[in-house]
């Protein structure tokens, strides 16, 4: 990718944004997710972003509708937080390489670095490599672009093989897959982990696991059995810090996952953090950089 936007010490690979005023989001309609219906914007973000460190970020898909992902390109281009877009496209649909094209010429296009679909929602714990979906995430290869992984640990198998049949396409798995972190449960989450990770064209995102715990009294040590399993199996070369921001706010701020994330990371050395903090997110997504960015600085922990 080409640009001028530089790419600081720490790279938030996973954060959403939405306007309730342009799109409803019905998935927090009601019951627990109730609280995130409002709008959460970039300048929302911002000033948690800056004080956590965070300089740069890759905003990822909400909802399965055509008009957000130009929406998502557009806010890109005005935005100098902003260095990616994982956005949402058909799969299925026979013209997907027109339309990939499509977002790729039209304004922000360059911003586009990969697809994500919510496979989590799809009944068919196989929907992933059903002929239609494989064909069009060959069209993902094609266009240069990754794919984005949210599945439940009972997919994660399908997330193998598709990842088997395409060596040529990056899978980047969202929030470890979404580990049973609340039950304490490895078994058999582990396991196909280490069965994804065993492929080399796959990468993990160290994010989203404050919401798979306990809301109200999760501690720092519930998730490391999880981040351990997740280093071993990916190394730091292939895993990568995201905040999950705004749906993180459901059990803990912004500066605390990222505090969370520093936490599990401790033993790392300066290059394997670096890594984990920008560097797996600017090779994956071929993020725009101006310089070399500097490792994380040490912070003592609270």
């Amino acid at each position: 990718m080409t640009g001028s936007k530089p790419v600081p010490g720490i790279v938030d690979s996973h954060h959403h944004v939405w306007d309730l005023s342009v799109r409803d989001q019905d998935w927090i309609s009601k019951g627990e997710l109730a609280p995130l219906r409002r709008n959460f914007t970039l300048a929302d973000l911002a000033p948690e972003a800056r004080a956590a460190g965070v300089t740069a970020t890759v905003l990822v898909q909400t909802i399965t509708v055509p008009e957000e992902t130009p929406e998502f390109l557009a806010l890109a281009a005005d935005s100098d937080l902003v260095a990616g877009v994982v956005g949402w496209t058909d799969l299925t649909a026979p013209g997907i390489a027109e339309t990939l094209a499509g977002l790729r010429a039209g304004p922000g296009g360059e911003y586009l670095v990969g697809i994500r679909h919510q496979v989590q929602s799809e009944p068919d714990p196989r929907w992933l490599v059903r002929p239609d979906v494989l064909r069009g995430l060959s069209s993902v290869a094609e266009a240069g672009l990754v794919y984005d992984l949210v599945v439940k640990p009972h997919q994660l198998a399908a997330a193998v093989a598709a990842a088997e049949r395409l060596p040529g396409l990056t899978f980047v798995l969202d929030h470890l897959g979404k580990p049973p972190v609340e039950s304490g449960e490895l078994v058999p989450w582990a396991q196909q982990i280490r069965r994804l990770a065993a492929l080399p064209n796959t990468v993990c995102k160290l994010s989203g696991m404050v919401t798979e715990a306990d809301w109200g009294s999760w501690t720092t040590a519930a998730f490391a059995p999880y981040a351990d399993t997740a280093l071993d199996a990916f190394g730091p070369g292939r895993l990568m810090f995201g905040s999950d921001w705004p749906v993180c706010r459901l059990a803990a701020t912004y500066a605390e996952v990222v505090t969370v994330a520093r936490e599990l990371t401790a033993g790392l050395g300066p290059a394997e953090r670096h890594d984990v903090f920008t560097g797996t997110a600017v090779r994956t997504y071929d993020l725009p950089v101006t310089a070399r960015p500097a490792p994380p600085q040490e912070t003592p922990c609270a």
